[in-house]
């Protein structure tokens, strides 16, 4: 079978633009369920409603895949399944090492999910010498002295960083100096990564404190407390918007990923 090393995706290649590219996991999971449950076809009303997005904007994102489905048919499951799968590069194996088992490491060590989307879990490591042979999810874990190692006898391009802050930066760069170059990174730091390296970053305190916002706008609207001027309204949002915005330049010029990802249901 293929190993990620040897096989990119071919999405940007072929200019699939990156917000499509972001909903393509979207799609598969909505189309993945209706698979399970023997559905030949799907309207993309339908599709669009199952994966929280606007029918014109999922026809849209599928033409760039060449997949227009057919006028009072609409699309082919099965086939949407595939080509989605492909353009995402999970028609092959991609090796992925964890670093760090902590109990967000084992968590992500025995989530089930990985091998049905076309990822192995070649690894786990930690730099607690306790830890060592010790198996988490069947797999025992190795010391990080063993890193490039493990990472060249398995073809290893996609790391998981779900290590303290404070050693993450470390590992990062000896993911990379080893070959790796995709990150997925918990660690709650700013990662920096040279050109060709992609970073994806999942932080979930910063989702917990976005979402403490809406649910506070809520909550004064609810209770009918005193209304913030219009100003003071505009001038909060302009800086929770500038943050996020600020947050993401960073990550498109590389120092940390682009758009927060979430582990997929």
């Amino acid at each position: 079978m293929a190993t990620g090393r040897n096989h990119r995706p071919a999405t940007r290649s072929r200019g699939i633009p990156e917000a499509t590219v972001a909903r393509l996991p979207l799609y598969l999971r909505a189309l993945t369920a209706l698979s399970e449950r023997s559905v030949p076809t799907v309207s993309s009303e339908e599709l669009a409603s199952a994966a929280g997005v606007n029918s014109a904007k999922l026809r849209k994102d599928f033409s760039y895949l060449g997949s227009y489905g057919t006028r009072g048919v609409g699309y082919d499951v099965e086939y949407l399944v595939y080509q989605i799968s492909r353009e995402l590069g999970l028609t092959q194996d991609w090796p992925v090492v964890i670093v760090g088992i902590g109990n967000l490491g084992a968590a992500l060590a025995n989530y089930g999910g990985f091998a049905s989307r076309g990822f192995r879990v070649a690894a786990l490591i930690d730099a607690d010498p306790a830890m060592a042979g010790k198996p988490v999810a069947g797999i025992p874990v190795q010391h990080t002295d063993e890193l490039e190692k493990i990472i060249s006898d398995n073809g290893v391009s996609i790391g998981v960083i779900a290590t303290p802050a404070g050693a993450a930066q470390q590992v990062c760069d000896r993911l990379v100096a080893a070959g790796v170059t995709s990150i997925l990174n918990f660690a709650p730091t700013v990662l920096s990564v040279p050109d060709g390296v992609d970073v994806r970053k999942v932080d979930l305190s910063i989702e917990l404190q976005i979402l403490a916002f809406h649910e506070q706008r809520k909550s004064g609207e609810g209770a009918d407390a005193p209304a913030l001027d219009a100003a003071a309204r505009a001038a909060e949002v302009a800086q929770v918007a500038e943050a996020v915005q600020g947050a993401e330049a960073a990550d498109r010029k590389g120092p940390d990923g682009d758009m927060p990802a979430v582990m997929p249901a």
